[in-house]
């Protein structure tokens, strides 16, 4: 049995489509008909979104990190094979919401545990960006955003529970700011997004479609992505993550120097 997202990638606008399918194993990618456990994927970029490619650079794949995060919020490491298609993944809803309903929907189960944990308490500094690691018995992520815009929060918070996770966390959708949309329609981009699917944030007005806008909702898809982001190296771990202005370049190298540092390891 299989299930699938279907649209258009958000910064190309190619047709594009994810498909989950049951597997026995750890979980694994097929881009272009070349199939990979993701530990032989690496991060090749992270402007504005995250890219996987193959080690050998064959095949890649584009904004990924939503797609990731349903995995990680429901706690998938294993069991479902993930195929795509196109150069990108598509937008579909925003967030993580299609995703974790086509999950569900070959009936994809939680694994038993997470595959990392907070070993030693620390934090790492990435420029702007701080990730503080402390130990715990349960999964527990932070975002702390300074947007300076008094109408939007700064904090989320989820506990690790995928049902939270999928009614409250997945269907936070991307969001930018006015200018930022008006140069991408005069250099020709984003045309294509559907209104339901994004928040642009305006000095007057937020613009929203679909579903009501919260306070809250940038700072939920800034954890969204940070949950992504962290699951292509493991995670999110047993124990806590705070994260103050993450961003995909600052998670990367938060995770991958606390694997290093031996601030994070196998659980």
């Amino acid at each position: 049995m299989t299930s699938e997202v279907r649209g258009q990638g958000l910064h190309s606008a190619a047709r594009s489509a994810v498909r989950f399918e049951r597997h026995e194993g750890p979980l694994a990618v097929c881009i272009g008909n070349t199939v990979l456990p993701l530990g032989e994927l690496v991060v090749v970029d992270t402007t504005r979104s995250t890219t996987l490619a193959s080690r050998d650079g064959r095949v890649c794949i584009g904004t990924v990190e939503h797609a990731f995060a349903a995995l990680g919020g429901l706690g998938i490491y294993d069991g479902v094979l993930v195929t795509f298609e196109g150069p990108e993944v598509p937008l579909a809803d925003g967030g993580a919401a299609h995703f974790c309903d086509a999950l569900a929907c070959v009936g994809a189960r939680a694994s038993v545990g997470p595959l990392l944990r907070v070993v030693r308490d620390s934090k790492i500094v990435v420029g702007a960006s701080e990730y503080v690691f402390e130990r715990g018995q349960e999964v527990c992520v932070e975002v702390d955003v300074d947007f300076h815009d008094a109408r939007l929060s700064r904090v989320a918070r989820w506990n690790g529970d995928a049902n939270d996770f999928r009614v409250r966390m997945a269907p936070a959708r991307t969001f930018g700011f006015e200018h930022e949309v008006a140069d991408l329609l005069a250099r020709g981009l984003a045309s294509h997004v559907a209104r339901e699917s994004v928040v642009v944030i305006g000095k007057e007005c937020i613009f929203s479609a679909g579903p009501f806008f919260l306070p809250d909702e940038p700072a939920r898809h800034k954890l969204l992505d940070l949950v992504g982001d962290m699951y292509l190296l493991g995670g999110p771990p047993l124990g806590k993550v705070r994260a103050y202005r993450p961003g995909h370049t600052a998670t990367h190298a938060a995770m991958e120097r606390a694997l290093r540092d031996g601030i994070v390891a196998p659980a």
